[in-house]
C-alpha cells in the first residue's frame, strides 16, 4: 500500500481528522469513504487498526454511524440505511473494514452480496489467495473472499439467494435455507473452505448448487475437487467443484451462447453448459 493512501484512510478515521485536514462534517466523511473505496479488498487488509466504522456511503450515513461496527447488511439495514450501495463491514473485527454492496431492496432487503458480475470486467480466472481474501471492487465486479464469509456464517446463520441474468434479459433465481463455509472446522483454509446448502427454493432457475454441497473450494492452483483432472482450469474459474459442476458462476465472460463446453458463467438447470450469463449475484441474508 502506498504511504499516501494509508496516511489518508487513518487521518479520516481519528478524533482529531476535521482539524488536521482542514476538512469538517459531511464533506470529510464524504471524502474518507472515497479514500476506503478506492482501495482493493486486498489492500484493505493492511490498514492499521486505526478505523472504526465508516459504514455507508451517504456523508449523513457516515457521521451518524461512525461508532458502530456492523458484521453484515442485516446490521446497516436495523441502522436505518435501507438503500442499494457501497457500505463498509467488519466480518474479522474493527481493525479491518470490507466493503461490501448491500441489496436492501430484493424481498425486503438486507442481503451481503458476496459475488457479483455483470460486465466481464473483471477478471475471475485467478489463483487461491485471490480467492481466499477477496477482489475487484464493491460498486463493480467483484468477489468478497472465502475467509470473510467464512467469518461471517460462522457468527450467524444465513440463507442463501443466487439472482441470475441472460442476454434477453431473462431473470431467474434459486435460494436456499441454510448456507455456510467451513462451519465445524478447526481451520477454514485446511478444511477448504467447504460448503454446505439445504433447503432449495426454486425462482425459475432449477437447482445447480446443491450438487456441488459438501465439496472443498478449488482454484487452477489448489485443485481439491474429486475428479482426476483439474476442475478449474478446465471450467476457467474457481468453484466448489466435485466433478466437474452444474453451476460454474465464475467462469468466462462468454456473452451468452459459446461453443465451449462448461467454461462460462454456467448454471446448468437453467441455461445449460452452452450458455454465459449476463448478471449473477451470490448474496446471503440471516436467516
Amino acid at each position: 500500500m502506498r504511504g499516501f493512501q494509508a496516511g489518508v484512510v487513518c487521518a479520516c478515521v481519528v478524533p482529531a481528522s476535521a482539524e488536521r485536514t482542514g476538512l469538517s462534517g459531511a464533506a470529510l466523511t464524504v471524502f474518507c469513504h472515497q479514500a476506503l473505496l478506492s482501495l482493493p479488498l486486498l489492500l484493505l487488509l493492511s490498514i492499521p487498526p486505526c478505523a472504526p466504522q465508516v459504514s455507508g456511503i451517504r456523508g449523513d450515513a457516515l457521521e451518524k454511524s461512525c461508532l458502530q461496527q456492523p458484521l453484515d447488511c442485516d446490521d446497516i439495514y436495523a441502522q436505518g440505511y435501507q438503500e442499494d450501495g457501497v457500505y463498509l463491514i467488519y466480518p474479522s473485527g474493527p481493525s479491518v473494514p470490507v466493503p461490501v454492496f448491500c441489496d436492501m431492496t430484493t424481498e425486503g432487503g438486507k442481503w451481503t452480496v458476496f459475488q457479483k458480475r455483470f460486465n466481464g470486467s473483471v477478471s475471475f480466472f485467478r489463483g487461491w489467495n485471490d480467492y481466499k481474501l477477496g477482489f475487484g471492487r464493491a460498486d463493480g465486479e467483484y468477489w468478497l473472499g472465502l475467509q470473510n464469509m467464512h467469518l461471517l456464517t460462522l457468527k450467524q446463520k444465513y440463507e442463501l439467494r443466487v439472482d441470475l441474468e441472460d442476454f434477453e434479459n431473462n431473470t431467474a433465481y434459486a435460494k436456499y435455507a441454510d448456507f455456510s463455509i467451513s462451519p465445524n472446522a478447526v481451520s477454514a483454509e485446511e478444511d477448504g473452505y467447504t460448503l454446505y446448502v439445504a433447503g432449495f427454493e426454486d425462482g425459475g432457475a432449477g437447482d445447480s448448487l446443491s450438487y456441488h454441497s459438501g465439496q472443498k473450494f478449488s482454484t487452477f492452483d489448489r485443485d481439491q475437487d474429486l475428479f482426476v483432472q483439474n476442475c478449474a482450469a478446465l471450467s476457467s474459474g474457481a468453484f466448489w467443484f466435485r466433478s466437474c459442476h452444474f453451476a460454474n458462476l465464475n467462469g468466462f465472460y462468454l456473452g451468452g451462447s459459446h461453443l465451449s463446453y462448461a467454461n462460462g458463467i454456467n448454471w446448468a438447470q437453467w441455461k445449460g453448459f452452452y450458455y454465459s450469463l449476463k448478471r449473477t449475484e451470490m448474496k446471503i441474508r440471516r436467516a
